[in-house]
């Protein structure tokens, strides 16, 4: 058979694998995305949406960075949410609810017009190593590119893995379960193999879907709904305008009747019966884990979600499950409004393989095999949005390294992003990692509304932002700037002098609950002929309003090289110390780390434990 060349192979078409192939052609190399389905490409396996508490921040910044995901999502999007909006802004994320079919559209349609990407179908089987430049066999090994199942050989200088479930997935329902990566589609087995011979620490994981509902089974009169914003922020800094119509979803609730069900039944459940080794999600259980981790609910919240215009499905957001498909109709027909529930698509879990996020530098390549590059699920994560941040700088890191430039490496202090890879690479995650905002030590920093201003002059840098972004981010920076310098200037109208300087048109934006930005606009109506878009105004208004902190913040990251080996006495009782979670108390008491770089490293201690920690170590050592 043939053998093919390329810059980079993408193994994987789902949100990593996009992201990775398109990065690489976007900096101008040869790209092939080897897929076993490309009518599958951009497939939202699980719940079609984008965002949500942190993940929200991971799509805007994989758009700052030119990626392919919040724009894809701004012209499939139904729903568009900001969530825990009574909240500071700093943890404000953005969720959409996404049409399925138009989202793979989409999808596809941007991968047919990207220059300098193939795509390949077929099954990628073995890993074709090659000794080190330099080094003579045996001795140290380098990926060459990959042999698929129908003999071809794809070289490259770079090989990307995006397996997501497929790499020697299971699917499980009750006790049966059968070969897969999503229903009705096969895995990919034979790949694991390889990976295994090379040495690498390899363990199952699990996760699982709910049940499809047919959308006019159920009783909507009987649930709350649950409209999207009357004005919706786009994930797309390139958006103007979101294209579909908005729809609602539904929230209702299980009933004690439901739990009992599933209890009588849990000897069916693959987990509970001894079939699922792989542990599965912490923060998006199945039904049968809520049922056994808080016996004392009467009631688990279910969202029903629409999954398109044209479709007549109905995600059942809550209620994941992988019993056997007559308890699920069993139990589905006690919820609140459902009692006539058409079930379409039975609910399973999935258990699949992946790599320990050990063995990767921080520009996601292996560090034992130059040339292999992990990205997605195979990492232990979980998510779209984590997946494709994880293929987005796969791919940009192996470009660069092609091109002999430096590698990009961004820090927890300059994105979400940098938290996700700094998190994983130190860690061996036991569950699939879930991006959160508490995660972040420097969210005041790290804002969704301004990943544009943190991102898209390092994206521009390495050359895979736009002209058209570039000009962009450029006017909205100016624009803002010239805004807050006019409030500056400006005194606010009919407010008497009560001795001192006189309060600015600045000191009112800083007030959000005095009216912010609104209130300005109410109070110089003169300035709508200046006024900025929304969300230009708000991010102002939070610039202004965080400018302290962000400075304060900005000064602690500075400080991060002395915090690393900030020593934590051996006497020192985390358990005494006010607000730090259950989580953190257990590890930290367990392994006893003796630097506060060493505790940060601990699962189940995130950046905000660390922040705790490291102020109290600060008062103690002056007491």
């Amino acid at each position: 058979m043939s053998a093919n060349s390329y810059d980079v192979v993408v193994v994987g078409g789902g949100h990593a694998g996009l992201e990775a192939a398109a990065a690489a052609a976007r900096l101008g190399l040869s790209a092939a995305m080897v897929t076993l389905d490309a009518l599958a490409i951009g497939r939202m396996s699980c719940n079609p949406a984008i965002g949500g508490i942190g993940k929200g921040q991971l799509a805007r910044e994989i758009d700052a960075m030119g990626g392919w995901m919040g724009q894809i999502t701004d012209r499939a999007g139904i729903q568009f949410r900001m969530l825990n909006t009574s909240k500071g802004r700093a943890v404000q994320s953005p969720r959409a609810q996404c049409d399925r079919e138009l989202y793979e559209q989409v999808a596809q349609e941007m991968v047919s017009a990207q220059d300098g990407l193939e795509v390949v179908e077929g099954e990628a089987v073995e890993l074709l190593m090659i000794p080190k430049e330099g080094c003579s066999e045996p001795g140290p090994l380098a990926c060459a590119g990959v042999q698929l199942d129908d003999g071809r050989t794809l070289m490259a200088a770079a090989v990307i893995l995006t397996t997501g479930t497929f790499l020697e997935g299971i699917l499980h329902t009750g006790l049966e379960k059968v070969a897969g990566g999503r229903a009705g589609e096969a895995g990919a087995g034979k790949l694991g193999e390889s990976l295994r011979a090379l040495g690498l620490p390899t363990a199952t994981m699990k996760t699982g879907t709910p049940p499809r509902l047919a959308a006019d089974s159920v009783d909507y009169s009987v649930m709350q709904e649950q409209p999207g914003d009357e004005q919706p922020v786009p994930f797309s800094f390139l958006t103007d305008r979101l294209p579909q119509a908005q729809v609602s979803c539904w929230q209702t609730t299980t009933v004690p009747r439901t739990q009992e069900i599933v209890r009588d039944n849990l000897h069916q459940a693959p987990m509970y019966a001894g079939r699922i080794d792989g542990k599965g999600p912490r923060y998006c259980p199945s039904l049968e884990d809520k049922v056994v981790r808080f016996a004392d609910r009467e009631a688990h919240n279910i969202f029903l979600e629409p999954e398109g215009h044209d479709s007549d499905l109905l995600y059942a957001n809550g209620i994941s499950t992988s019993l056997p498909v007559e308890v699920q109709q069993e139990f589905v027909r006690t919820c609140v409004g459902m009692e006539n529930a058409v079930i379409i698509q039975a609910g399973y879990a999935v258990e699949y393989t992946h790599v320990a996020p050990r063995c990767l530098s921080r520009t996601l390549e292996l560090r034992d095999f130059p040339g292999l590059y992990l990205a997605g699920q195979i990492c232990g994560t979980s998510g779209y949005e984590e997946a494709a941040a994880q293929g987005l700088m796969a791919g940009l890191n192996a470009a660069l390294k092609i091109q002999g430039k430096e590698p990009l490496i961004l820090g927890r202090h300059q994105a979400y992003i940098g938290v996700l890879i700094d998190d994983l690479v130190v860690s061996d995650p036991s569950e699939p990692y879930r991006m959160f905002t508490s995660r972040a030590e420097h969210r005041l920093l790290l804002r969704h509304d301004n990943a544009d201003v943190r991102l898209t002059p390092i994206a521009s840098a390495v050359g895979a932002s736009t002209p058209e972004r570039d000009a962009r981010l450029k006017q909205r920076v100016a624009a803002m700037e010239q805004m807050r310098e006019r409030l500056q200037s400006m005194t606010i109208p009919g407010e008497p002098q009560r001795g001192g300087p006189k309060r600015t048109m600045l000191d009112v934006l800083r007030r959000p609950k005095d009216g912010g930005w609104q209130k300005v606009l109410e109070l110089c109506p003169a300035l709508e002929e200046h006024a900025l878009a929304r969300r230009d105004w708000e991010s102002l208004e939070a610039d202004v309003m965080y400018a302290g902190y962000a400075k304060r913040q900005q000064s602690w990251v500075e400080r991060s090289e002395s915090r690393e080996q900030t020593e934590i006495p051996n006497g020192f009782d985390p358990k005494a110390l006010r607000g730090l979670r259950g989580e953190a108390v257990i590890a930290i008491s367990e392994a006893r780390p003796a630097t506060l770089g060493a505790a940060g490293r601990l699962a189940g201690v995130t950046p905000a434990d660390l922040a705790l920690l490291e102020i109290a170590l600060a008062k103690s050592a002056r007491s």
